[in-house]
């Protein structure tokens, strides 16, 4: 009987091939839908993490603005400057902290030979910035001590940027001009990759002096990286940081500080809260999908009672039982929601191969799950109604229908 009943909805749906096919396609959008958007939010949620965590676990970030959130007024912040970071890297009594590293942003073109490039961002600060940032060279060296107090014009290049300016020649020891000042680069780090808006391969790092001196001018910073000696002391070099800042800006109330402090754990938890938030308005988002191509089914479904009431109207004067007549017609239904649901796994996750708006996506294995059966589901239910109507037709009444 099974059998049976599955064969006469294969001829049922066989018999209006292009509505079948277009109910299907309702119900493959949906599904594809739900899983690209889910792994879009994945995708995201995970290059995030990765860039985060890329800086280290043990690393501090310390901005200009008051840590309380803007209780006080933009003009009295005072900003950050070298001397900060002088004192913090200076303090005899911060045992957690391991090293420092102003840092200035700036953006510039930059030119070798014929070709232009203008990298994501232009770096000013210490060498140990590499280490604090966790960024390792791959090919000669970083600038040293040296070349940060004799303002010489050096730089190291990250990956992208040196394949943007020099398409595959060696960048080492070639002489580039960046916003109108010759440097010779000394350096290209290691790729670090990422799937994301910004590309954290895409800069050019040099001397802070020589980068105030050629762009930002010798005033405050942006922001001050600090490393602790270990992950487990961070929270206590963030209070020597919070000490120390406090005295160089002549602060007594810590509740009054113009300076905040991040960690890459704080950090994280704040961003993976964000996009986990992302990723649920993107499944909510696609979930309508699904709905709307389960009122597809049940719209052809109820065309496909109607059309078929003579023959309802034939199996049930033959002495055809109203479970049988029921049956066909969710199986129907239910075969329609699971071949489009099929393929829209197999549109979902082929989809998922290709980069979006700058994001890889990543496929949660239990959304093609979720999406799969909550299609299937669908059909079940959006096609009980239209099953159930013809089910309870009178044989007489289906046989007089024109």
């Amino acid at each position: 009987m099974l059998w049976q009943t599955l064969r006469f909805a294969v001829g049922g749906l066989a018999a209006n091939k292009v509505r079948s096919a277009l109910t299907m396609l309702g119900v493959l959008i949906g599904v594809a839908s739900v899983i690209l958007l889910l792994a879009v939010g994945n995708g995201s949620s995970v290059a995030v993490k990765e860039s985060i965590t890329s800086l280290g676990t043990n690393s501090l970030t310390v901005s200009s603005g008051s840590a309380n959130g803007g209780s006080r007024a933009t003009s009295s912040v005072k900003k950050l400057t070298v001397a900060d970071a002088k004192a913090l890297a200076s303090d005899s009594d911060s045992a957690a902290i391991k090293s420092v590293a102003p840092v200035v942003t700036t953006s510039g073109t930059a030119l070798y030979g014929n070709i232009s490039y203008s990298p994501g961002s232009v770096v000013g600060t210490y060498p140990s910035y590499f280490e604090t940032a966790n960024q390792k060279v791959a090919h000669g060296e970083y600038f040293t001590d040296d070349d940060v107090l004799a303002s010489r014009k050096v730089a190291v290049l990250g990956a992208t940027t040196a394949k943007q300016l020099f398409d595959g020649e060696d960048p080492v020891g070639k002489p580039i001009v960046l916003g109108g000042t010759p440097f010779t680069v000394v350096g290209v780090l290691q790729a670090k990759g990422g799937s994301g808006f910004t590309d954290p391969d895409d800069v050019v790092i040099a001397p802070l002096p020589t980068v105030q001196n050629a762009f930002t001018g010798f005033g405050s910073v942006n922001q001050i990286l600090v490393q602790a000696s270990s992950a487990d002391t961070t929270t206590q070099a963030q209070s020597e940081i919070t000490r120390v800042l406090l005295g160089t800006h002549a602060i007594a109330d810590p509740a009054k500080a113009d300076f905040r402090i991040t960690s890459q754990s704080s950090l994280l938890t704040a961003r993976e809260s964000t996009t986990k938030t992302f990723t649920v308005l993107l499944g909510a988002v696609a979930a309508i999908s699904l709905l709307v191509g389960g009122i597809g089914i049940t719209n052809i479904m109820l065309v496909t009672v109607t059309e078929r009431t003579r023959e309802i109207g034939i199996r049930k004067a033959l002495g055809a039982p109203r479970a049988v007549i029921l049956g066909q017609f969710l199986t129907e239904s239910t075969l329609l929601s699971v071949i489009g649901a099929g393929l829209g796994v197999a549109a979902g996750i082929a989809g998922s191969h290709v980069s979006i708006v700058g994001i890889k996506p990543v496929v949660i294995p239990e959304s093609v799950l979720g999406a799969f059966a909550i299609a299937v589901a669908i059909g079940l239910f959006f096609g009980s109604y239209p099953a159930n109507r013809a089910a309870s037709l009178r044989p007489i009444d289906a046989l007089r229908h024109e």
